[in-house]
């Protein structure tokens, strides 16, 4: 069942109650020909359903990434003085990165159970309690004093992060067309290169409260900035819409509405929990293995920018304090740059070519900056900007893509699952290839392993779009009636 609605919402019908009679509504009209769309009541639902679901999951995952990505912050924080993270904690390089590694591990394993969850308890429920559990992990870390304490928490904050970013991208799927996701799933994305900024700008300024209290600033940093997904779990429990079908602010027509115009382009609330025949037509699905591959290629940018931005940063002259402000125009910049790419596949329908174009421009950055003498640092600041851009923009055209060609709920809900699994050992990957030793050097193995994977990723979409043509092409030709592949 749906979380139960607050004072003055309707509660006049049950969740099942609400589902079934949508569904015989809609089977109904649909044996006839009779409805027509009304082009503007369409419009008027979209903008209802956007303003309800679409700032509220920005907001939920700009918390989750500040949460994930401040050990990055934390690591550098009040160095010049000894008060940082791996000083405190006695941690050496190499067990920092294992204590990244784990985050990972926990996340591929959890992230396919966790959509499974999400369906099985409803959106609402299930996304409050992950919140509330990280949130209050991220608080525990400020109380870490041990590289064994940091590592274990840090698997649990995986374990509970696993499921937002996919059971997001799912529940997009139960409001949303194919050519309508996109967009939306960027403008979700992106709040994390806005966490990217406001994590720099935070941490400049938590950074001046060293000592307070007798606590170290990278302690404040985790505690102040876990508090925020702690309180908004409960927020997020009531307002966080399940499905249409049971949504008390939709109207029965609206409702109506909303059933028709996702048939064959949408999840349904009301369709049953997966099944081991659901589960094996997506595993033995090979198509979608392309997809997996693609998305692991652009995964070891995005791990490595959102860990080792600030480490980058201060080895281009920029130090403590410093170096977490200048993070902030390269996910400023990631920001615009990826609601401008995002918008265009959508709009133009071609998800793998603007995702390619953005592989290769990521990558252009990250070899330019590979190929430039480690001193130039101006240059080398450009050519961050320009690779993390690149970087950013070129994920959520994939998910939106992988979404927009399956069709069914448990389909859906375990492809999506299973691609941002598959990405989980490309961030693995990004973990290890910026090395403390290499920051003299202008950390060249990061920047050329990054750069091979997005042409990797570029070429993949690529290939898989004149694929996908080719199908759509067989299937004009035959006669085949069955909804052409999303390119």
């Amino acid at each position: 069942m749906a979380a139960t609605p607050g004072p003055g919402f309707e509660t006049e019908k049950s969740t099942q109650e609400a589902v079934e009679d949508v569904k015989q509504d809609y089977e109904s009209q649909s044996q006839t020909d009779s409805y027509v769309y009304d082009s503007a009541a369409e419009r008027a639902l979209v903008r209802k359903q956007d303003i309800r679901i679409i700032p509220l999951s920005a907001g939920i995952y700009l918390l989750a990434y500040l949460d994930r990505s401040n050990i990055g912050n934390a690591k550098i924080l009040n160095s010049e003085t000894h008060n940082d993270l791996l000083s405190e904690t006695h941690m050496t390089a190499f067990q920092y990165t294992i204590a990244l590694m784990v985050f990972l591990v926990a996340y591929a394993t959890f992230e396919v159970p966790s959509n499974y969850l999400l369906k099985k308890l409803n959106p609402s429920r299930w996304i409050a309690f992950l919140m509330l559990a990280w949130g209050a992990l991220t608080m525990g870390l400020g109380g870490t004093k041990s590289y064994a304490e940091v590592t274990v928490v840090r698997f649990l904050l995986g374990v509970f992060e696993a499921g937002l970013f996919p059971g997001l991208c799912f529940l997009m799927t139960f409001w949303y067309r194919t050519e309508e996701r996109s967009f939306r799933v960027a403008i979700i994305l992106a709040s994390a290169t806005l966490a990217g900024a406001f994590g720099g700008a935070i941490a400049f300024a938590v950074g001046h409260m060293n000592q307070t209290r007798g606590m170290s600033a990278w302690r404040w940093l985790f505690i102040l900035e876990g508090l925020p997904s702690c309180i908004s779990s409960v927020l997020v429990f009531f307002l966080l819409p399940d499905y249409p079908e049971t949504a008390h602010w939709l109207s029965d027509d609206e409702k109506k509405l909303a059933a028709r115009r996702l048939q064959g382009h949408g999840s349904l609330g009301s369709s049953k929990a997966m099944t081991w025949a659901d589960a094996k037509a997506t595993l033995v699905d090979w198509r979608l293995y392309a997809h997996y591959a693609i998305y692991f290629g652009v995964s070891p940018p995005f791990s490595s920018l959102s860990l080792f931005t600030p480490s980058i940063v201060a080895g281009l002259g920029f130090k403590s304090l410093k170096a977490n402000l200048m993070t902030v125009p390269p996910y400023a910049v990631s920001y615009v740059v990826t609601l401008a790419v995002s918008w265009s596949a959508d709009h133009y329908n071609r998800r793998g070519l603007h995702s390619g174009v953005a592989c290769i421009v990521g990558a252009a950055g990250f070899m330019a900056s590979a190929l430039l003498p480690a001193d130039a640092y101006a240059q080398r600041y450009g050519c961050l900007i320009v690779g993390a851009a690149g970087s950013f923009a070129s994920i959520p055209p994939l998910v939106g893509w992988i979404s927009s060609n399956v069709y069914s709920t448990s389909a859906a809900g375990l492809a999506i699952a299973l691609n941002i699994s598959f990405g989980a050992p490309g961030q693995i990957v990004g973990v290890w290839i910026y090395t403390a030793d290499e920051a003299a050097k202008g950390y060249p193995t990061g920047h050329w392993t990054n750069a091979g994977l997005l042409l990797f990723s570029a070429a993949g979409g690529f290939l898989l779009h004149a694929y996908y043509q080719r199908l759509n092409a067989r299937m004009l030709k035959q006669g085949v009636e069955q909804r052409p592949y999303s390119l």
